[in-house]
């Protein structure tokens, strides 16, 4: 997920450099999303990888 995070901050800024304003900022908006999610998914991963073996 993070992976696809970086893709599209790729691209949300290389069409800010091109002057494409609404496909940057869409971009960009999914690539916050995306980030959000992979940090909540990677805090639950930690804290539920910590218990002991039952």
């Amino acid at each position: 997920m993070l992976h696809y995070a970086l893709i599209f901050l790729v691209i949300a800024l290389v069409a800010g450099v091109l002057g494409f304003t609404g496909i940057a900022g869409a971009a960009s908006q999914i690539a916050w999303i995306l980030f959000v999610v992979f940090l909540i998914l990677a805090v639950i991963s930690f804290f539920r990888g910590r218990r002991p073996p039952a």
